[in-house]
């Protein structure tokens, strides 16, 4: 009688939220079935497989990634079955009003966290006790009181997918671009149910977790718990594909969790930095406090005494951040060598603090998802689409692990590594006028092109390191030679026939 519809954005995701509402439907859990798709359905096809079902309540997670999807879904539902009671919620609601587009194909929106009451609202559905009042703010509920999700992750997750798991909600900061801002405090679930929940998992073979707490390293002792917890695992056993994702304040590393974080094997753990910005007056606006001096003794020492995977942010267009600034804050996070920069852009998420701060700096967002920055009054637009540029090919060249050895070199060329990767982003795509569809093997020819064309003074150098990374990655695989500089000032179409010769 009730569908729970989940859209990840990739069908290696799997959906923790809608798993909460499952869990707690109560005495209508038997009558409640979960459908998750990805990004690759369309709506049409995702109508027929909800409404085979013949549900009287069908609920829906609306999040940045979906929203567009969820909306044309909505509609075809809405004409298919105009009776059908379809309530949605999720962080891309947060704000909505009574003459929000969506409200059009829907009946009820629960804003907040919605564990329990999507349940108590399909109860009264069912009991026809219709609220009159279509948008619903609910407050948090007791974490305490909820029952958790993990029984309802199956074989298909455990086996295939990153399984979401939480020990807390909430986050103690107020950044001004984060949804996070929203929350009111840190609030805990019972630790002994979450360590039961994990041994169960890991017992039913589960090896991929990625905790979503915003702030994991917050509560010490909890965190020192868990990862404990995963130590005496690995000690009674050993599993090379365990992995484990935690999000940490960057500047929040003590003795007790250094030593503990040492004990786990290389590529075990995996930790999200987010570093923002390392300008004063920027972290200032939006509301963000970090000390600069302890996250740069965390993240070396990091690097220097574990195996742990470095996975830090970097956010562009931050109000107050011009492009020298973020040039500077680039070249400086790159020093401390973690193995990932993520260079996103500002986005200006529904129900922010952002909002009352774009207006006076002079940012205009797209009105499309994900709503990303497209200027301000300290970076126009064409310099942020080269920015945004540059995140991308960056992604491709130092991010995948596939290019490290030509990372290494092209960070060495010139006084700033960004202003050498930005001279190199702007000729990839006055190359290639692409961001998309760059095959690794083009992208090797395209870096060789490059040295020729840009560093000539290191070209050979930079050719050598592209090979040593092709050929590491596909040992029996071999890139064309360009055997002159001339060669690369040949006309786009001779290029293709070169890279797929």
């Amino acid at each position: 009688m009730i569908v729970l519809v989940a859209i990840n954005a990739r069908y290696q995701h799997s959906s923790l939220g809608m798993r909460c509402l499952l869990a707690n439907m109560g005495p209508l859990q038997s009558q409640t079935v979960l459908l998750e798709f990805d990004l690759q359905r369309d709506a049409v096809s995702m109508a027929e497989a909800i409404l085979v079902h013949q549900p009287v309540v069908v609920g829906i997670g609306v999040y940045i990634w979906n929203v567009a999807l969820c909306r044309r879904l909505l509609s075809v539902l809405r004409c298919l079955q105009p009776g059908l009671t379809l309530v949605v919620g999720g962080p891309e609601l947060s704000d909505v009003t009574a003459d929000h587009p969506i409200m059009a194909d829907v009946d009820y929106v629960l804003i907040g966290e919605a564990d329990q009451a999507f349940g108590q609202l399909c109860h009264d559905i069912l009991d026809g006790q219709r609220s009159d009042q279509a948008i619903l703010r609910l407050p948090p509920p007791d974490l305490v009181q909820l029952e958790l999700p993990y029984r309802h992750y199956g074989p298909e997750e455990i086996a295939h997918r990153t399984l979401y798991v939480e020990s807390s909600r909430g986050c103690p900061f107020h950044c001004s671009f984060c949804l996070s801002a929203l929350d009111h405090a840190v609030r805990l679930f019972p630790l002994p149910s979450v360590l039961s929940a994990l041994q169960d998992l890991l017992d039913r073979g589960a090896r991929q977790f990625k905790f979503v707490d915003r702030t994991f390293n917050l509560n010490l002792s909890r965190a020192e718990a868990i990862l404990t917890f995963f130590l005496d695992f690995l000690h009674q056993q050993p599993s090379p594909d365990l992995l484990l994702h935690f999000e940490m304040i960057p500047d929040r590393l003590p003795q007790s969790l250094r030593q503990l974080l040492q004990r786990f094997p290389a590529g075990t753990v995996q930790l999200e930095l987010g570093i923002q910005s390392f300008n004063p007056d920027v972290l200032q606006r939006i509301g963000r406090h970090q000390d600069e001096a302890r996250l740069a003794d965390n993240l070396r020492w990091l690097r220097q005494n574990t195996g742990v995977h470095l996975h830090t942010d970097l956010i562009a267009g931050l109000p107050g951040e011009d492009w020298a600034s973020l040039a500077a804050g680039f070249d400086q996070l790159l020093a401390l060598e973690p193995h990932e920069i993520q260079l996103g852009i500002l986005k200006q998420l529904p129900g922010t603090p952002l909002l009352q701060q774009a207006a006076e700096q002079g940012m205009i967002f797209s009105p499309d998802p994900p709503y990303e920055l497209l200027c301000s009054h300290t970076i126009n637009f064409f310099a942020m689409q080269r920015i945004r540029r540059l995140a991308h090919y960056w992604d491709s060249i130092g991010n995948s692990g596939r290019l490290l050895q030509t990372r290494t070199l092209l960070l060495q060329l010139g006084s700033s590594p960004f202003a050498t990767l930005m001279q190199l982003s702007d000729w990839l795509y006055a190359t290639t006028m692409s961001l998309h569809g760059i095959a690794f093997r083009r992208l090797c020819q395209l870096l060789i092109q490059a040295g020729l064309e840009l560093f000539q003074d290191d070209a050979d150098r930079i050719h050598q390191a592209v090979l040593f990374d092709y050929q590491r990655t596909d040992p029996a695989g071999q890139l064309p030679p360009l055997s002159s500089r001339q060669t690369a000032t040949k006309r786009h179409r001779q290029q293709r026939h070169l890279v797929n010769n």
